[in-house]
């Protein structure tokens, strides 16, 4: 049933880039840590740059657990189910790294998403090096359908500007530091690139 691949194929790129949502899997180290297991969408957040390589758009949240865990050892799993259609579920297992604002391959980076990136409070991209990369028959995912983006994201943090969206993250319990005590994303933020 499960098939592996050597690199994302074209049609398991037109699949992967015709999902709505995913979800990223990332754990500490330590046996007893947390797990972190998130959905991820908004079109535009996702870009395949390679066949080797997937980036995503890291937006502000009440945490930092996928940053804190790739900080710490990169162990990442991304995964794709097929809500519609002929049922498929896709999982890229690899390492992955938070890109920062004050990185030089930032502009590089954001140039691949098509979305403004000056908005919805940005604070990394994740970039994910496949280490493995395995497709499933998904005969047990539901079939539900896509409506639209949630906007409230958006709209939340379109207000926000460099200064309030630090005074944000410096206010939340898990941003600087994981759920397990992990660095977690550098305060205060760089600022936004112009």
């Amino acid at each position: 049933m499960g098939k592996t691949y050597d690199e994302i194929t074209p049609r398991l790129r037109e699949f992967i880039e015709a999902q709505p949502m995913f979800f990223t899997a990332t754990a500490p180290l330590a046996e007893d840590g947390t797990i972190n297991l998130s959905p991820k969408g908004l079109r535009g957040s996702l870009a395949i740059l390679d066949p080797h390589t997937v980036a995503y758009l890291d937006f502000a949240g009440s945490n930092a657990e996928t940053v804190a865990h790739l900080r710490e050892n990169g162990r990442v799993t991304l995964m794709w189910c097929a809500f519609e259609g002929p049922p498929n579920i896709v999982r890229v297992h690899g390492r992955g790294e938070p890109v920062f604002r004050d990185d030089a391959r930032w502009p590089g980076l954001v140039a691949h998403f098509g979305i403004d990136t000056t908005k919805n409070g940005l604070r990394a991209i994740i970039v994910v090096h496949a280490d493995l990369i395995r497709d499933t028959c998904g005969y047990a995912v539901p079939f539900m359908t896509y409506d639209a983006d949630r906007d409230l994201h958006a709209r939340r943090f379109a207000r926000e500007d460099d200064e309030s969206l630090n005074a944000y993250f410096t206010g939340k319990d898990h941003i600087a530091t994981s759920l397990d005590g992990l660095p977690g994303l550098p305060l205060p933020l760089p600022p936004t690139p112009v």
